[in-house]
């Protein structure tokens, strides 16, 4: 398996700050280095910080449209999101089946 290792920008400005963390996630953060998926670890907690703020803009962005549609069209009701879990789910059991039968 290969590995992209993303370009620390240099030239970005940078503050050093004192975070506590778990210890699992800092030995993780230290396997990454090692294993040469990132150049430090304070490459990879800008990583993971980056592509949180970018996950919660994406969610801001989709609370923003469920609520328009909502506006439009009314509540979507626990019942149809139930429904629509369970076409999902059968979606990806028939593509899962299809896709061994290929395979």
């Amino acid at each position: 398996m290969q590995y992209r290792i993303n370009v620390y920008d240099k030239d970005m400005h940078k503050q050093r700050v004192t975070v506590t963390v778990d210890e699992e996630l800092l030995e993780a953060a230290n396997r990454a280095v090692i294993e040469g998926l990132a150049r430090s670890v304070s490459e990879w907690v800008s990583e993971a910080m980056a592509q949180r703020r970018d996950r919660d803009a994406r969610l801001a962005v989709m609370r923003r449209l469920l609520e328009e549609y909502e506006a439009e069209h009314g509540f979507i009701s626990d019942e149809e999101i139930a429904e629509q879990a369970q076409q999902d789910r059968d979606a990806a059991g028939s593509y899962r089946a299809e896709f061994r039968q290929t395979a």
